[in-house]
């Protein structure tokens, strides 16, 4: 059992373990320590199914709320900390805390030997949409993330708030350059994600997706410099049919990283439709590629 001594006075603001956690939301302190904070009970809950937590700490509202997750993180060998609410508002980041903030090692940030969707983040310094993008991508089914040149720090309070959990569930990788993180996936695509880019659902239709694929996204309000975007193999948008003006970053992100996981699927589905006609007689092909294809809708259209 990890919990603090019963009658432990709460920490509070001073506590010199409040003192050096709170040091934690800034890059510096998190680099040095190799350590983050994870607020709320989304995070939190994936944070400890990742098994990274170190301590927790918790107001006395949360003692009640979310006593699973205070003897969760007992159970996975945590430290737990009450704490009066001077002291957890002194960690938490958000205006109105939700009552638990954890402390946590820094992710595994091996790349997969081979990987077919990959999402690189080229100068995006709003932590929001860094961690919304990589909801999406986790959403996708991406293989991993990367946080390259100028990006802005995925341990950061905000993106991993925004990932919503997500930070937990893919490898997410730190690059200086976003040159050389490309040169990590050598037999994948490159597309630069363009307003001006070639039209994605043309490019769909062709099968130009379909193959392994690393999508280069940059900042929602400069975009890609032009010798960032000339790394890629070519640049793509998504069509705009309406009357907005553009879409943003997340937005535009997760059609993209979808299309291109929808794709390859597709061409999944296929190479099992043909090895089985290898196997069964030529009239059974045909009912062979309904399951299949009533298979992948199914799974398209999970709540």
């Amino acid at each position: 059992m990890q919990l603090d001594p019963p009658g432990t006075d709460a920490l509070t603001a001073r506590s010199s373990r409040v003192v050096n956690a709170r040091k934690l939301q800034r890059r510096r302190g998190r680099d040095k320590v190799e350590r983050f904070l994870a607020e709320g009970p989304q995070a939190v809950r994936e944070a400890i199914a990742a098994g990274v937590v170190e301590d927790l700490f918790y107001d006395l509202d949360a003692d009640t709320r979310h006593s699973d997750l205070i003897d969760a993180a007992v159970a996975a060998g945590a430290h737990v900390h009450p704490c009066t609410d001077d002291g957890l508002a002194a960690l938490a980041e958000t205006v109105t805390p939700q009552g638990l903030v954890a402390v946590c090692r820094f992710l595994d940030q091996s790349l997969p030997e081979e990987a077919t969707l990959v999402a690189v983040l080229h100068g995006i310094t709003d932590p929001g949409n860094a961690g919304t993008v990589l909801r999406a991508a986790d959403a996708a089914g991406a293989d991993c993330v990367v946080f390259a040149t100028d990006s802005v720090d995925p341990y950061n309070g905000k993106c991993v708030r925004s990932s919503a959990g997500s930070l937990f569930h893919l490898p997410v990788v730190r690059a200086a350059d976003t040159a050389d993180a490309l040169d990590l996936f050598p037999h994948a695509q490159i597309l630069a994600a363009a307003a001006d880019g070639d039209d994605l659902y043309a490019l769909d239709s062709a099968g130009d997706l379909d193959s392994p694929t690393v999508w280069l996204f940059g900042s929602e309000a400069h975009g890609l410099d032009e010798a960032t975007a000339a790394l890629a193999h070519r640049k793509v948008g998504v069509p705009i049919w309406g009357k907005a003006e553009s879409l943003n970053l997340a937005v535009a992100a997760g059609v993209c990283l979808y299309a291109s996981a929808a794709a390859q699927r597709r061409k999944l589905d296929l190479w099992h439709v043909n090895r089985l006609s290898r196997i069964y007689p030529a009239r059974r092909v045909r009912a062979v590629a309904l399951v299949v294809h009533v298979s992948s809708l199914g799974d398209a259209c999970e709540p």
